[in-house]
C-alpha cells in the first residue's frame, strides 16, 4: 500500500459543514475511506470544539493531532481569513504517526516538557525519526519546555548521539491576539502542547529560512529574567525601542510588532546570521518586554525588520535544500510552518499568493501539502532544536 494521503480544504462559515467538507475532499484526495491520522489546521472564526469534533465523527474517530492558526496554507492557496480549515488524511503501512498531548505552560513549560515526553516515552523506537510539535504561542518558553522534554528522553539517531529532532509551530491567535487552541483526538485545549511522533520506514527532511534585516548596530542585554528583557546597553528596554518606534507604534504593539522584532546571535555555522525573536507581549509598568525563549544577560541583541527581498531569496534557498535531501525524489507529505508576520500583513495578497506558488512549484506542485501560519516555528539549527520567528520552516516526510 505504501503511503496515501489528501489534504481538503473549506471555507464554509457553519462549521459542521466545513469540517466534512474539508475531510470529504482529503479522503477523496488520498483515495482512501479510513485514515490512519489525521492532522488539522483551522483559524479560529469557528467553534474550535465543535470543529475537532466533527472532524473526528467524519474520519472514524481515527488520532488527530493539529492547532489553531492565523491563517492555514495547502497546494493553490493560502487562507488568512477567520474561516479556513485544512485536513491531511493519511493512510500508511510505512509511517506511524503516535499523539500525546500535555497542558500547564504558563505556570511551569518545564514541567509539561517533562510531561509530554514521559507520555511519549514507551512510544520512542529504533525507527522514530523525529516529533511534530504544536504548543501554545502565547504562553510558552520554548527553551524551558524543550528542557522538560529533553531530560525526559534522549536516543541514538543515526549513529550519533543527538536530540530527537522537534519541527513544528506555535499555534496561532486572531488578530486581537487572545488564545490559542491545540488538537489531540478528542481535546480542544489552551495552555498545552501536542507531541507527534513519526515512526517508521520513512526520513525527514527540513529546510528554514527568516526574511529579517538589522535596522540598528550590535547591543547587549544587561538586565533580563526568565523570559522578559529589562534593559539593553544598560538603558531601559522601552528607552531603547523608542530610538526606533514612536509612541503610537508602541501603543499599538500587536501591529507594531507584525513588522518589528529582534535579532539574536545565531550559531556561528549556522546560514544566517541572526536567529529572530517575536515580543509577543509588553509590561510598560515594570518596564519589559516577553519574548517566547529564555534571555541570557550579556547576549548580543539587534533591532531587526523584515525584508521582502530578503523573503523573496529564501524561498528559492529553502526549496533548493529541501530538493538536495530529497535527491530528486518526491516527498510523500510536506508540511509547512510559516510565521503570520510572512503573510498579507507585510507582503500584501498578491505577493504572498505568487511566493508561495513559486516555492510549491520548486518542491511539488501536486504533492499532498499542508501548513499554518504560527506564531513561531520550531525546527533544529545545527542539531540543536530551536525556536524561530518571522521563519518559514519546510519539512518533507519521504
Amino acid at each position: 500500500m505504501g503511503t496515501q494521503a489528501g489534504v481538503g480544504i473549506s471555507h464554509l462559515r457553519n462549521v459542521t459543514q466545513a469540517a466534512q467538507e474539508a475531510v470529504q475532499k482529503a479522503l477523496t484526495a488520498a483515495n482512501i475511506e479510513q485514515p490512519d491520522f489525521v492532522f488539522l489546521f483551522a483559524s479560529l472564526g469557528y467553534d474550535q470544539h465543535k470543529l475537532v469534533q466533527t472532524v473526528r465523527q467524519a474520519t472514524g474517530n481515527c488520532p488527530l493531532a493539529g492547532c489553531s492558526g492565523q491563517g492555514i496554507i495547502v497546494q493553490n492557496e493560502t487562507d488568512e481569513s477567520n474561516f479556513s480549515i485544512a485536513v491531511m488524511a493519511i493512510c500508511s503501512d510505512e509511517i506511524r504517526f503516535t499523539n500525546r498531548y500535555a497542558v500547564g505552560l504558563k505556570e511551569d513549560s518545564t514541567e509539561t516538557g517533562k510531561t509530554i515526553a514521559s507520555k511519549l516515552q514507551s512510544d520512542l523506537s529504533d525507527d522514530t525519526q523525529a516529533m511534530f510539535l504544536f504548543t501554545d504561542g502565547m504562553t510558552v518558553n520554548f527553551d524551558r519546555l524543550k528542557e522538560g522534554m529533553e531530560s525526559e528522553f534522549s536516543r541514538t539517531l543515526r549513529g550519533a548521539k543527538l536530540p530527537l529532532p522537534i519541527l513544528g509551530g506555535a499555534a496561532g491567535s486572531d488578530t486581537e491576539m487572545r488564545e490559542t487552541f491545540q488538537y489531540c483526538n478528542d481535546q480542544v485545549f489552551s495552555d498545552g502542547v501536542v507531541g507527534t511522533l513519526i515512526s517508521g520506514d520513512c526520513e525527514i527532511f527540513w529546510a528554514l529560512n527568516h526574511g529579517c534585516i538589522p535596522i540598528g548596530y550590535e547591543r547587549k542585554i544587561t538586565r533580563a529574567e526568565g523570559n522578559r528583557i529589562y534593559e539593553i546597553d544598560n538603558q531601559p528596554v522601552f528607552d531603547v525601542l523608542r530610538e526606533y518606534l514612536s509612541d503610537e507604534e508602541i501603543e499599538a504593539w500587536d501591529r507594531t510588532i507584525v513588522a518589528f522584532c529582534f535579532g539574536l546571535k545565531a550559531p556561528s555555522e549556522a546560514q544566517d546570521e541572526f536567529v529572530i525573536r517575536y515580543l509577543p507581549s509588553k509590561d510598560e509598568v515594570a518596564g519589559s518586554v516577553t519574548l517566547q525563549t529564555e534571555v541570557v544577560e550579556g547576549s548580543s541583541i539587534w533591532i531587526t525588520r523584515r525584508d521582502v527581498e530578503k523573503i523573496t531569496q529564501g524561498i528559492d534557498a529553502i526549496a533548493q535544500q529541501v530538493n538536495a535531501q530529497l535527491n530528486d525524489r518526491p516527498a510523500k507529505l510536506i508540511f509547512q510552518f510559516d510565521c503570520y508576520g510572512r503573510g498579507k500583513s507585510v507582503l500584501g495578497e498578491t505577493q504572498k499568493q505568487r511566493l508561495e506558488q513559486n516555492l510549491q512549484q520548486q518542491v511539488g506542485a501536486t504533492l499532498p501539502w499542508i501548513g499554518l501560519y504560527t506564531h513561531g516555528e520550531i525546527a533544529p539549527l545545527q542539531n540543536k532544536n530551536s525556536f524561530h520567528n518571522y521563519t518559514l520552516v519546510l519539512a518533507a516526510i519521504y
